[in-house]
């Protein structure tokens, strides 16, 4: 049971992950309608998280922007944080051993 908790954490982790790389990869289409309930809702749900780092980190050279990499990248710390002290927390209750 508790490593199925664990895993569940862990592939909501992956999901953001995908959504905030879908989210990326549609801002190369041209003339996309971002108005589409869908992507105003990927748009919606990822950018609350992307805008933390869009305020520090400045496009390189003006175009090239790598702070969705730098918040995919601090997203798999904190992944990593939260299922380690999961696993801390359930070996202490003796759920996992």
């Amino acid at each position: 049971m508790a490593i199925k908790i664990i895993i569940a954490i862990a592939n909501c982790f992956y999901v953001y992950m995908w959504l905030i790389f879908i989210r990326c990869f549609l801002t190369w289409i041209p003339n996309l309608n971002w108005d589409n309930p869908i992507l105003f809702g990927l748009r919606s749900a990822t950018d609350l998280y992307l805008n933390l780092f869009k305020k520090i980190i400045p496009p390189i050279g003006g175009a090239i922007d790598i702070s969705p990499i730098v918040a995919m990248f601090v997203l798999v710390l904190i992944r990593n944080g939260i299922i380690r002290l999961a696993v801390l927390i359930m070996a202490g209750l003796g759920m996992v051993s």
